[in-house]
């Protein structure tokens, strides 16, 4: 016979569900916890990401560096990262047999490469701990009575006396949770590449470039800036420099209707002047050779024929042949070329949405609705997100750990 009452039911068989349900019983082995999941899947997210591999967090352990990698969430970030962060979360794994690794890039990974060792790990670990995992169990009431949380779910009706919800983007917990009292911040995208349809880069699919970007606006004025790898792709361009302003304009972007102009520096740290000043120069040094055939600035030789090709300059032209025009154009294609976004693409693996409860009606030091005591929420239900990297992870973990704390205090 199926038991129907808890001590602690958690909402949401994701990374936050499951991270806060073994803590609370780790630190209250006498607590009866139950994990309700309205698919059949466990962990799925957790499954898909970082390419299957399960970019689990980042090699930042400095909490004060931690919280600039989030657009939506850094001010009530810093307080729970001070409490459990980065190496916080490499020693849990570690205690439990799953060795980490950082790549260059600072993601961290499990050594297998492989997220279903991470999934293992959870499932083993709430095995022992006899946690109940319920499935097809999608929520479609909660509210409390005096002191006990009633949850309606398709099939069945549970009880507990301290609730978390770990739902992620699930717009259903969040409608529930509106009809309770909290603010739901509308959800965009947030982490999405460009769609872009220009001749300079139509047939560069696969190169890449560390650049500068900026979005402008109507008047051509820088809105936002980031500098990183672009990467150029079928349909445009993405790479962490596009992913990264796709998740801090994620709002000004969506009321663009996702129509928009960037402006490209694939010199990084140089500018028009200097460059126009540089290629001048090769008049003298560099006369009788050709402009197209050799890349300059350690530029991608295709990327470099293109933005020549845009410049107005043909595959017969020396550098001594060139005119003040065309030094001009070339230097403006190199430093500041200007590229047409319409529209944006997004991928399961690491699509991440901004919006949920609001954050004010949080208390940052366990997690708890100030609306309701005993209510939890961790997660991709509030309205934090960050770039891409582990970050999204890591604030699930933060806060499902510090959740933990709270409901395992009965």
């Amino acid at each position: 016979m199926l038991k129907k009452e808890y001590d602690i039911l958690v909402v949401g068989g994701g990374a936050a569900g499951f991270f806060a349900a073994i803590n609370t019983v780790e630190m209250n082995p006498n607590l009866s916890v139950a994990v309700l999941e309205r698919s059949t899947k466990l962990l799925a997210k957790v499954k898909i990401s970082g390419g299957g591999r399960c970019n689990v967090t980042h090699g930042e352990f400095d909490p004060m560096e931690l919280i600039n990698h989030y657009p939506r969430g850094k001010r009530e970030l810093l307080g729970p990262f001070h409490r459990f962060m980065t190496g916080d979360v490499v020693s849990w794994f570690e205690e439990r047999g799953v060795q980490l690794k950082i790549e260059s890039d600072g993601r961290m990974f499990p050594v297998s490469d492989d997220s279903q060792t991470i999934i293992d790990c959870f499932l083993e670990e709430a095995k022992r701990l006899g946690i109940t995992i319920l499935k097809k169990q999608s929520v479609h009431s909660f509210h409390s009575e005096e002191d006990t949380w009633r949850i309606q779910t398709s099939t069945d009706s549970f009880t507990s006396k301290k609730v978390l919800v770990a739902t992620g983007s699930n717009t259903r917990m969040w409608n529930l949770l509106e009809k309770a009292g909290h603010t739901i911040v509308p959800p965009v995208p947030s982490l999405f590449t460009f769609n872009i349809k220009d001749s300079r880069i139509k047939d560069l699919p696969g190169v890449a470039r560390e650049a500068v970007v900026n979005i402008l606006d109507d008047k051509g004025r820088i809105v936002l800036e980031n500098q990183g790898p672009l990467l150029i792709t079928h349909w445009g361009m993405s790479g962490p420099a596009i992913l990264k302003l796709s998740a801090w304009g994620t709002r000004i972007l969506a009321s663009l209707n996702y129509h928009f102009t960037i402006q490209v520096n694939w010199l990084k740290d140089q500018d028009f002047e200097n460059v126009i000043v540089d290629l001048k120069s090769k008049r003298k040094t560099d006369g009788r050779k050709s402009v197209i055939k050799h890349a300059e600035y350690k530029l991608p030789k295709r990327l470099w024929q293109s933005l020549v090709t845009a410049a107005g300059i043909s595959p017969n032209n020396n550098w001594g042949d060139l005119t003040k025009t065309q030094f001009q154009n070339l230097a403006e294609q190199l430093t500041r070329g200007r590229f047409e976004v319409n529209g944006k693409s997004t991928f399961k693996e690491e699509f991440v949405t901004a919006g949920g409860v609001e954050l004010s009606e949080i208390d940052f030091k366990t997690f708890e609705s100030k609306l309701h005591p005993n209510l939890y929420l961790a997660g991709e239900v509030l309205n934090i997100d960050a770039i891409t990297g582990g970050f999204n992870f890591q604030s699930a973990w933060t806060g499902a750990y510090l959740a933990a704390k709270a409901l395992s205090d009965i």
